[in-house]
């Protein structure tokens, strides 16, 4: 088998269901942004090896890869007949501890920061951006088509999550912030 198929040839891809879309249809846009997403936090992983980052950020992946299977899947199927592309509020919750947990050991936030700091601050934050988009793309999907509400909220979360990680990477490399 090879990796290419030539059936995206002319503009059009397949979804989960065997239905063929354009590549511009809002929800390739949205599954290929959530992709993008992925491929920005195997960029901060390269640089967290053995770090409890490393492990967290490992789930999350795994999360995304199921967050695009169900974007994938216009009759939202996958996430009931294979358990790993099935993303549960629970995912939502386990977010939410990551945060706590790390911001107990962070300065209160009294202004904006820029974007920067050590290699994997930086690539944090821009790996919230990135998640921010695929945000905005997912709810524009969600006024053509209906999706499950918590994918929405678990990229809004996981952007929250990023901010913080990217603070506290900063933080434990001795970085300061750098204030607005």
């Amino acid at each position: 088998m090879t990796i290419y198929t030539r059936t995206g040839d002319l503009g059009v891809t397949g979804l989960i269901d065997g239905s063929r879309v354009s590549k511009d249809d809002v929800r390739v846009a949205a599954y290929g942004e959530v992709d993008e997403l992925n491929a920005a936090l195997g960029v901060v992983r390269a640089q967290a090896h053995g770090k409890p980052l490393n492990a967290l950020l490992h789930r999350v992946q795994r999360d995304l890869f199921a967050l695009g299977a169900q974007l994938a899947d216009p009759k939202a199927r996958v996430g009931t007949r294979k358990a790993k592309a099935s993303l549960r509020p629970a995912r939502v919750r386990s977010l939410e501890r990551a945060i706590d947990q790390r911001e107990k050991q962070l300065a209160p936030l009294t202004s904006f920061i820029l974007p920067g700091g050590s290699p994997a601050g930086a690539y944090l934050h821009l790996a919230r951006t990135v998640c921010r988009r695929a945000e905005r793309s997912v709810i524009a999907l969600s006024h053509q088509q209906a999706i499950d509400p918590v994918l929405v909220v678990y990229l809004n979360r996981l952007s929250d999550l990023l901010f913080v990680l990217a603070r506290h990477a900063n933080h434990a490399d001795g970085i300061p912030e750098d204030r607005w």
